[in-house]
């Protein structure tokens, strides 16, 4: 929808002038950080709908940033990584990013990223099934999007919650993680099959309970329910 919000933070003046004139082609409204304290607190200032990270920022790096920013907000990140950092992209998995792109990218691609995340965030309601998915000790409710754990509210990123509905709804059946990748990010994901394995492990440890969620090995993920 034209006018959402999607902050970029980034030191590449470049770069933050490449994404900015792409993205308001497609109508949203872009507002930029050069930094990671100015960034932070413009994000937490203006509440973005998503926001496209750099992990290299001055004054505080793209994963400090982003903790803080998990302890207020459920926002949509998306992290820029560079292409060797295979470490920085398993932290900021793990520290609460939804999705990443790679350095060098090209701005299509993240425009596609982004623009698949929209999609999945502005989903009618009357697609959206309001039932509550009940289940030992756990209660998915895909019309608010909350999840509880023993009667207490867990709080999940929005790629967390999509992903374990997805497994949940598909109970005793094994999904790749092609299928997951598919279900869950869509067709305009270009990433590795690894972030469903980081976004799995962060899952379960927010449960508290590893066997919701059982390892398939070599195939993917099955839910589960019938253990005692």
């Amino acid at each position: 929808m034209p006018g959402e919000k999607v902050l970029v933070i980034d030191d590449e003046e470049k770069i933050l002038s490449l994404v900015s004139s792409y993205l308001e082609k497609e109508g949203y409204s872009i507002h930029t950080a050069a930094d990671g304290i100015s960034g932070l607190e413009k994000a937490l200032d203006i509440k973005p709908d998503i926001i496209v990270l750099d992990i290299m920022l001055p004054g505080m790096d793209g994963l400090e940033v982003l903790a803080q920013l998990r302890r207020e907000s459920d926002v949509y990140v998306i992290l820029l990584t560079a292409k060797t950092e295979e470490t920085d992209k398993i932290v900021g998995l793990s520290v609460g990013a939804d999705d990443y792109v790679t350095k060098p990218f090209s701005p299509r691609e993240l425009t596609a990223r982004v623009k698949a995340a929209f999609r999945r965030l502005n989903a009618p309601s009357q697609e959206i099934d309001r039932e509550t998915l009940a289940f030992q000790n756990l209660k998915i409710n895909k019309g608010s999007r909350k999840v509880w754990i023993k009667n207490q509210l867990i709080d999940l990123t929005a790629m967390e919650f999509d992903l374990l509905t997805a497994l949940a709804e598909h109970q005793g059946l094994v999904l790749s993680r092609e299928q997951l990748l598919e279900m869950v990010w869509d067709q305009d994901y270009f990433g590795e099959l690894r972030v469903v394995d980081v976004h799995v492990g962060h899952i379960r440890q927010k449960l508290g309970d590893d066997r919701y969620i059982a390892t398939v090995r070599g195939v993917g993920y099955r839910f589960e329910d019938d253990w005692e």
